[in-house]
């Protein structure tokens, strides 16, 4: 489902220039649980509210190209409409099945590539400034084990596998695409935030 700015149900995309050729994609899970391992370090409303802080980081870094969030919780919602997003409904997912979905609904909104970007970022500058490449693009993150960043052409049937090791995995599945890869060495762009230690960089 696509929910527009004014937070209701369209049924069917909008119109594709509302987006353009390019897109940046935002899962965002629901603030009352996410990164409940920060929890060791931080009050319940001290994690909420660095979640949101890193995740509007993000999105604001998506310029100059659109931003979209996708999510199954009401507050993310109506959060990631108050930053001009644009929402992409996709409850019962789980993290891979809902960023799949959500690069086919950008994909049928006419939008040719699509990156996504975790939302907990804490330096995601030039997020959406990354150079046009026809294939896929990782970027992992500073440990070379997850992938912070995916840039993928929207049709190609990319198979996201987010966790543990997932950067290797990405890798295999451009090799069986078919798709030429880059990987990219961005320094902001490998930061993320997962447990106290990381919060150095938020």
């Amino acid at each position: 489902m696509i929910v527009g700015p004014a937070g209701r149900s369209t049924g069917v995309a909008p119109a594709p220039l509302l987006l353009g050729q390019a897109a940046v994609l935002v899962p965002v899970k629901a603030f009352a649980v996410a990164k409940r391992r920060l929890g060791r370090a931080l009050s319940d409303d001290e994690r909420r509210a660095l979640v949101r802080r890193l995740a509007e980081g993000v999105l604001a870094a998506a310029a100059p190209l659109a931003a979209a969030v996708v999510c199954d919780d009401t507050e993310v919602a109506d959060w990631a409409r108050g930053q001009r997003a644009l929402v992409v409904w996709e409850p019962g997912r789980g993290l891979n099945g809902a960023v799949e979905a959500g690069v086919g609904r950008l994909a049928a909104m006419g939008v040719e590539h699509v990156t996504v970007a975790h939302g907990d970022l804490p330096r995601p500058s030039g997020l959406g400034r990354l150079e046009p490449f026809d294939g896929v693009t990782l970027v992992p993150d500073r440990h070379g084990n997850g992938t912070n960043v995916v840039r993928v052409p929207a049709h190609s049937g990319f198979r996201f596998s987010y966790g543990p090791g997932s950067f290797a995995r990405h890798l295999a599945e451009g090799a069986r695409l078919g798709l030429p890869t880059r990987v990219l060495d961005l320094a902001g762009l490998s930061l993320d935030v997962d447990v106290p230690g990381d919060l150095e960089w938020a």
